[in-house]
């Protein structure tokens, strides 16, 4: 099966987001403190990081069907920009008033931005908010 021109260009953020997304669930969910100054001392700490962990694999679920599945991809496309955006601007937002992150953070708001504008990017020129089938 040949991969298009179009599918790349329709696809290629969601396939980045869930390599990027999954080892970092994996990480906040099993080993947080090996990547990430964190250290959890509670079991509330620990079930909260868990979530986080579940919430990460819930999305990238569905943005891996968005890649195989034509009728899941406008919803992979438009999730993964909240979702991108929400970390984004979230982690701009505890730049301006909580200080400087590690670089591994620096970088993530830098790639979560532009990811979720190529998403905006890919709805609005790929006109995938007017389509109803792909094929």
């Amino acid at each position: 099966m040949e991969i298009t021109k179009q599918e790349i260009i329709l696809k290629i953020h969601l396939a980045i987001s869930v390599l990027v997304v999954v080892p970092a669930a994996i990480i906040y969910g099993f080993n947080s403190s090996s990547a990430f100054d964190i250290s959890l001392n509670s079991v509330d700490e620990h079930n909260q990081f868990k979530a986080i962990m579940g919430l990460y694999l819930g999305f990238s679920i569905l943005w891996i069907l968005g890649i195989f599945k034509v009728k899941f991809l406008k919803a992979a496309l438009l999730s993964n920009c909240v979702f991108m955006f929400g970390l984004g601007f979230g982690r701009v937002l505890s730049w301006l008033m909580d200080g400087t992150p590690t670089l591994v953070y620096q970088l993530g708001v830098f790639a979560e931005l532009l990811l979720g504008f190529y998403g905006l990017w890919v709805l609005k020129n790929q006109n995938i908010l007017k389509k109803r089938s792909f094929a």
